[in-house]
């Protein structure tokens, strides 16, 4: 079933005004529940508007999204419990930190869900335990804490709610490469623990591949693919002219595709071109 449907999901902004721009033109999607989605697209391609979609941040000018089966906007009345089932992860949400201790800032969506004492203690400590946030940091300050773990516990503030949907906008941006797959590995495992859909907003094809099941790829305004990342990474060239790249690996091997060595298939992790290597080395 799909977690996430558009139909013909418009937005423009400056209607009526000179400055009038068309930012999601007619797109229809489908996501099933379950998948890791990876979302890319150049700087003003949409992406950012779409998934504010998804949460009811923004209002269609035109077109439907429907979350888990029922239709935002439809009910004004049902509006504030769809948004609960999704979850939105700004870029460098730790900008976002308010609250005097760690623990009343995971703490802070679940409260406002109306939810029990014990059950916000729960979600309290099992999402920072998911994110490597140690109990002992409960009762500091957020702002005491480094960069990193204030990006953990903003990001533990979104998965204590429990969202059937989470979406992820840049998260590990502007860490370092030991932050970036720290927080990303915990993205993947709290994924596969709690068999929820993820959407990952990334500029970075590495990460992308790595993690994501499909990928979902925003070019001016449209929707041009959602497709696996074999078949994304495929079309290099067309990526490349809509000024987005592909994995490093996978144009080291299309290079040597170009050279006559026979590689056979799309590469697009180092640990998938390692397995190959090896099993092309061994046929030798």
């Amino acid at each position: 079933m799909a977690i996430i449907k558009t139909e013909n999901l418009t937005y423009v902004y400056g209607e009526g005004t000179p400055f009038r721009k068309v930012a999601v033109d007619s797109v229809n999607l489908e996501i099933e529940e379950g998948e890791f989605v990876g979302v890319i697209g150049h700087t003003g391609s949409g992406k950012s508007t779409l998934i504010q979609h998804l949460n009811g941040l923004l209002k269609p000018t035109d077109g439907k999204v429907f979350i888990d089966g029922e239709q935002l906007w439809e009910d004004k009345k049902r509006l504030r419990d769809i948004r609960f089932k999704v979850g939105l992860v700004f870029q460098y949400p730790e900008y976002q930190l308010f609250e005097e201790t760690v623990y009343k800032d995971i703490a802070f969506g679940p409260k406002n869900m109306g939810l029990s004492e014990d059950e916000i203690d729960r979600r309290i400590r099992e999402t920072a335990r998911m994110v490597g946030i140690r109990e002992e940091l409960f009762d500091k300050s957020p702002f005491e804490l480094s960069g990193g773990q204030k990006r953990r516990v903003a990001i533990a503030g979104v998965m204590a709610m429990e969202p059937k949907v989470l979406i992820l906008d840049e998260p590990a941006s502007g860490l370092d490469p030991k932050g970036r797959d720290k927080i990303l590995g915990q993205i993947r495992e709290y994924h596969k623990e709690k068999k929820n859909t993820v959407l990952l907003v990334s500029h970075s094809m590495e990460d992308v591949a790595k993690h994501a099941g499909r990928i979902l790829v925003m070019n001016k305004s449209k929707l041009y693919m959602y497709d696996t990342p074999v078949n994304v990474f495929a079309k290099a060239d067309e990526l490349s002219n809509m000024g987005l790249s592909v994995p490093q690996i996978t144009r080291v091997f299309k290079r040597l595709s170009a050279m006559g060595v026979n590689v056979g298939e799309e590469v697009y992790t180092v640990y998938f071109a390692k397995d190959l290597t090896m099993k092309l080395l061994s046929n030798k």
